[in-house]
């Protein structure tokens, strides 16, 4: 297969907007469109064609880490259409790969739903900001968006670490520094540490995958940059234990108190199909810091972080499963949808009945296949 080929296989990608190419031998290129997954027309792909499609994409770094550790990653430009994040890996013996579609065209906060006080919070020249959800649940897209909003409205140094490199962001009012993990520097906490003489006002750290990453994030919130951060947590409270258990025992009383001064919000994401119409749609889960969450968190109480965020509605906070009803009683999401990225199953499926709604198979699309209609991408 040559390159001609995987040209025409990622402007089907770029074209038909899907999120995801799999490539791998035994099975025809399959793309993830809304969420599920569909074989494209063509051969069945054996391992002479991979092997010419990967090393017709893949950087000779790259090929050199897939041979020593048996996987690479890499993010690349197609033309001026679009970037993909590529992964390689080798499994039983042969080259397989994921090309994930990352959008040109960076989206607003109207476009992607982001609840509307995050304007005002990432306006702060201080914090933690920490944006959790799964893996494809489109943490990334929403930190371009918040990043976007301050290089248009605001004059900031931003620095980012990223692995890799997605949205590309070009210097409006702010100046806009993109490092890539590997490549411009070695660790996400080596990044961070340097960072801290680059005159940054804005940080983002890709991902807090340890310990060092999390300290330095945090002493970086608290000595007056407003630091955007990930990690692959499910919801507001879980996040904050999930922060302070990663932490020796003796020190977690200290990191409370860190934490309960530097964190300004936590937004947790899912990413769901629609099933009023093709595509999907984001669900959030939104905690605002207040003086009384401080406190929760200051005195280990994280248990009622919940029910403060449920009265916590006028600061713009909201409970994840509580947004999935809304969007599930506007017709946009399907019960079975909903429960699966809920929270509460039981409380959730109790609703739907009380409402008179069905959970089972009625309720899915139909053109969609019931084993793949629950996955985000």
């Amino acid at each position: 297969m040559s390159t001609i080929q995987i040209d025409r296989l990622l402007d089907t990608v770029v074209k038909q907007n899907c999120s995801d190419l799999h490539l791998t031998v035994g099975r025809p290129p399959t793309v993830r469109l809304n969420g599920v997954l569909r074989n494209l027309q063509t051969k069945t792909l054996d391992s002479d064609d991979m092997v010419a499609l990967m090393k017709s994409i893949t950087p000779e770094q790259n090929q050199q880490e897939l041979q020593e550790v048996g996987s690479t990653d890499f993010g690349m430009a197609y033309g001026d259409k679009a970037r993909f994040r590529v992964a390689v890996f080798r499994q039983r013996g042969h080259v397989a790969m994921v090309l994930r579609l990352i959008p040109n065209k960076l989206l607003t906060f109207e476009e992607i739903g982001l609840p509307p006080i995050c304007k005002e919070l990432i306006r702060r020249p201080r914090g933690l900001f920490i944006v959790t959800g799964p893996t494809g649940s489109g943490k990334t897209t929403s930190l371009a968006t918040m990043l976007d909003f301050i290089n248009d409205t605001m004059d900031r140094h931003m620095i980012t670490t990223e692995d890799p490199i997605e949205y590309y962001h070009h210097h409006k009012k702010s100046i806009v520094n993109q490092r890539e993990l590997g490549g411009d520097v070695p660790s996400f906490s080596e990044s961070l540490r340097r960072a801290l003489r680059q005159d940054p006002d804005v940080i983002l750290v890709g991902e807090m995958r340890d310990l060092e990453t999390m300290e330095a994030a945090i002493a970086a919130a608290e000595t007056g940059h407003l630091v955007f951060a990930t990690l692959h947590t499910t919801g507001a409270s879980g996040t904050i234990n999930r922060i302070i258990d990663a932490f020796p025992v003796d020190q977690q009383a200290q990191v409370r108190v860190q934490l309960s001064v530097a964190l300004i919000a936590v937004l947790s994401q899912q990413l769901l199909s629609r099933s009023d119409k093709p595509g999907r749609v984001a669900a959030y889960e939104f905690l605002v810091v207040t003086p009384a969450i401080s406190n929760l968190i200051r005195e280990n109480k994280t248990f009622r972080i919940d029910s403060a965020i449920q009265t916590g509605k006028k600061f713009g906070m909201q409970l994840l499963d509580d947004h999935l009803w809304s969007l599930y009683s506007k017709g946009m999401i399907s019960a079975e949808e909903m429960i699966d990225k809920g929270k509460d199953a039981s409380d959730l499926t109790q609703k739907v009945h009380r409402a008179g709604g069905l959970v089972g198979r009625s309720e899915l699309d139909e053109s969609a296949d019931p084993e793949s209609a629950g996955k985000a991408s």
